[in-house]
């Protein structure tokens, strides 16, 4: 039985059809058969099919071995490589460490 995938929102499955087509326009650039590409990343050609049309259900390692056959497997290094949000959020949360309270008077005796 295939296993079901819950529907993405609206801003996500316009961005995962977007890269889909990416994805289709980088093999037609390179002039590769659909057939062909299917067979390299080990799917058939109706799952290939599928991601070129942005179907969030294919898995990441198929994405993954896709972007590897078209030699984009370094662009993945930048995904989320700079975390704007996230280093904002750490540093809001960052405190300044507090200082030891003032000592009133010495504990030692003085001699005098």
């Amino acid at each position: 039985m295939k296993k079901r995938t819950d529907p993405l929102p609206p801003k996500l499955a316009r961005r995962a059809h977007a890269l889909g087509d990416r994805l289709r326009k980088a093999r037609l650039r390179r002039k590769l058969a659909s057939e062909l590409v299917a067979k390299r990343i080990r799917v058939s050609r109706s799952t290939l099919s599928r991601l070129e049309n942005g179907d969030p259900s294919v898995s990441l390692a198929t994405v993954l071995r896709l972007l590897s056959v078209y030699g984009l497997d370094p662009d993945i290094e930048v995904l989320a490589a700079d975390d704007e949000v996230g280093r904002r959020l750490q540093d809001a949360d960052l405190r300044t460490p507090q200082r030891a309270p003032r000592r009133t008077g010495s504990s030692e005796p003085h001699d005098g």
